[in-house]
């Protein structure tokens, strides 16, 4: 039957693919075969990130500087990626962001619409785009990455949970809109221990752990397995999904 998780001779994506969960998921794509576009706002951590991969696994790896928040950057990335790898066949939206804020009614207008632009504008229009060429190329599969706080928001994140909750619906949609031709699926992470938690207080992390029926956090390359099955031809007859990967942290008994 062969190896359903086999990426050879695709190209791949990933916005946020410098660090955390970007990182683990375009190493893994670059394993099993990929040639691959890291994406985020720093191109030279992108570059170091494509160089390593080159070197590695000794595919074609391309850095790209890209604001996810700019809808002018969606465009460039797209065009950047046939321009350089000469197709696309899977999208990976995860550059997002959730900064901190004091309340909600001190939230000001600035950090709203950053925080919509990054979580939820630039994925809408970079999976457009992508889904557009890919319909016309035969086909393709978009993975977009959310967060338990889509299902389960808490004050402290609100609108980043909000923005999150939309990529659900953007999924179903879109499922509807490239059935048979475009697979649209949604990777739901829990608490990882990424860059971002390094800034977490010691007794914040034992609470989070605390309530994980696991009782851990997850570690990067907890994803990976979800978004190689989204990636690749084993998924062939799923799209619309929302896969959780939180260690059973979402719709917990409180």
């Amino acid at each position: 039957m062969g190896d359903t998780f086999d990426l050879s001779g695709k190209v791949i994506v990933v916005t946020g693919g410098s660090r955390g969960l970007g990182l683990a998921m375009a190493r893994a794509f670059a394993e099993h075969g990929a040639d691959l576009v890291i994406a985020s706002r720093k191109r030279d951590a992108c570059e170091a990130v494509a160089a390593d991969l080159r070197q590695r696994f000794g595919h074609r790896a391309v850095a790209v500087a890209f604001h996810a928040g700019s809808w002018a950057d969606c465009g460039r990335l797209i065009d950047t990626t046939y321009a350089e790898l000469g197709r696309l066949d899977v999208l990976v939206n995860n550059a997002g962001m959730s900064p901190l804020y004091p309340s909600l009614a001190a939230l000001s207008e600035e950090l709203w619409d950053k925080v919509l632009s990054v979580n939820l504008k630039g994925p809408f229009r970079l999976a457009a785009l992508a889904a557009e060429r890919m319909a016309g190329a035969g086909g393709g599969s978009i993975v977009n990455v959310s967060s338990v706080g889509a299902v389960q928001p808490t004050t402290l994140e609100l609108p980043y949970a909000m923005a999150k909750a939309a990529l659900h619906t953007m999924a179903a949609g879109m499922s509807h809109a490239y059935g048979g031709r475009v697979r649209v699926n949604v990777l739901m992470p829990g608490a990882f221990l990424t860059d971002i938690s390094k800034a977490w207080p010691e007794d914040m992390r034992r609470e989070i752990e605390r309530t994980i029926p696991m009782g851990r956090c997850g570690e990067p390359e907890d994803i990976v397995g979800a978004a190689l099955y989204l990636a690749s031809d084993a998924s062939a007859y799923t799209s619309g999904a929302v896969i959780k990967i939180d260690g059973g942290w979402a719709y917990r008994a409180s």
